[in-house]
């Protein structure tokens, strides 16, 4: 069975493939696409007939350059999609309902296992039914129509994007893409861009860790709130906790809480 893999976290594709060979031997990944852009261009060379044509597809909503259901836009999917997501099972009712499958992130060996299971079971037709017209247990998926569906219904929350700070004797707007961390100092909210650049803000740390993206920023603990991007080492410290090390420097210990640190490996993408 040739399995295309569109997922754009390194790690996710190693321990993928990893538990689709295990759980099917025959499995073939014939590729692997970490963005849109790249999705589309494999897609379209690796139609229906092509030697490399996928049987089976496993994509990730969100890649590196928008989400997913954009390539349904951009050119045919010729194959049965499995989709695979963080988000929560409540806002994703619609993919049973479709009877388009859907694996949660951590991926479980059960859950991969039952989704292959259900593909084989309802694939049916020849091996060029489209994933448009290819009949299952509730009948015919509109795919068009479903995307859509999800879409609206898991469209992301209204995080901040910039912070409007002073500096010097103007005010300068700071993409919070460029913010390495926010930390407390002195009853102060400050933060460090990516640059090394330090600003001021008026809004407390719990007022802040509700503006910003979960995925892309963590509350270390009650002094610091980091970007991922930002986190350069993870070191082992006393009493079960890290201690990260960022770029740039913090000028204090960034440490995450004992009670914390499962959580965070696992937002790191252990």
């Amino acid at each position: 069975m040739n399995v295309l893999l569109i997922e754009d976290e390194e790690l996710a594709v190693r321990k993928l493939t990893k538990l689709l060979q295990d759980v099917d031997p025959t499995v073939q990944i014939v590729g692997t696409e970490a963005s849109v852009r790249g999705s589309v261009a494999w897609l379209t060379a690796n139609g229906p007939g092509k030697p490399l044509a996928p049987d089976l597809i496993l994509m990730d909503i969100e890649l590196a350059d928008g989400q997913s259901f954009e390539i349904f836009e951009q050119t045919t999917v010729g194959a049965p999609v499995i989709f695979t997501t963080s988000y929560d099972e409540y806002a994703l009712k619609a993919f049973k309902v479709n009877s388009i499958d859907y694996l949660l992130k951590p991926i479980k060996r059960h859950e991969l296992e039952a989704s292959l299971a259900k593909y084989k079971r309802t694939k049916g037709g020849s091996n060029g039914d489209s994933v448009e017209t290819r009949s299952n247990d509730v009948g015919p998926v509109d795919i068009d129509a479903l995307v859509q569906q999800l879409r609206q219904q898991i469209q992301p929350a209204d995080y901040r994007r910039r912070f409007l700070v002073k500096h010097l004797q103007q005010w300068v707007p700071v993409e919070v893409s460029d913010i390495a961390f926010f930390y407390s100092e002195e009853g102060v909210s400050l933060f460090r861009t990516t640059t090394n650049q330090k600003f001021s803000l008026d809004y407390p740390l719990d007022e802040l860790e509700n503006m910003l993206d979960p995925s892309q920023f963590f509350r270390a603990n009650r002094q610091f709130i980091v970007h991922i991007n930002s986190v350069q080492q993870i070191h082992p410290y006393f009493n079960n906790k890290l201690k990260l090390t960022l770029k740039p420097a913090a000028d204090d210990e960034v440490l995450v809480s004992r009670e914390r640190a499962t959580e965070f490996k696992k937002w790191m993408g252990k």
